[in-house]
């Protein structure tokens, strides 16, 4: 491999992180636990900024990862989980510990069970672009349910 293909996938993988069991939902707890510090304290349109660019970056680091190990999403790319994750979060200025466990198994829900259009929309882009849109979807899903709680007091 290539230095910039190693880097493509050390990024596809969180380094380490994708390597571990259950790498989505490490993925996931990686990104709530640095969502305070990486993506809420930034302004809404910054962090729309971000997820451009974790969607853009994940997507051809994903395509990597794709090209490297022969095999389409492999396990190993959870960068789109950092993006789900974060999306569940978008629209929040600010959210308790609590609030932030919520968001993370509400999108964990939804990353995992794949209601529909989540699991069709795998196959809407080509390749590591592919791997981030199921995501983003989940992620929609999840902060929708997020806002829906919280309005409800949860």
């Amino acid at each position: 491999m290539s230095f910039t293909d190693r880097t493509a996938v050390a990024f596809a993988s969180l380094g380490p992180l994708g390597r571990m069991p259950a790498s989505g939902t490490v993925g996931s707890l990686a990104a709530m636990l640095a969502a305070p510090w990486l993506f809420l304290d930034a302004s809404f349109t910054a962090r729309l900024c971000i997820l451009a660019l974790v969607f853009l970056g994940g997507g051809l680091a994903c395509d990597v990862a794709e090209r490297v190990t022969c095999r389409k999403d492999p396990g190993i790319c959870i960068i789109d989980e950092v993006l789900g994750q974060w999306l569940a979060y978008l629209c929040f200025p600010a959210l308790s510990v609590r609030q932030l466990v919520l968001g993370f198994v509400l999108f964990r829900i939804f990353d995992i069970a794949k209601p529909w259009p989540v699991r069709a929309s795998e196959n809407w882009l080509p390749g590591g672009f592919g791997v981030m849109l199921d995501d983003v979807l989940a992620g929609v899903y999840a902060g929708l349910c997020l806002a829906i709680l919280l309005w409800m007091g949860a």
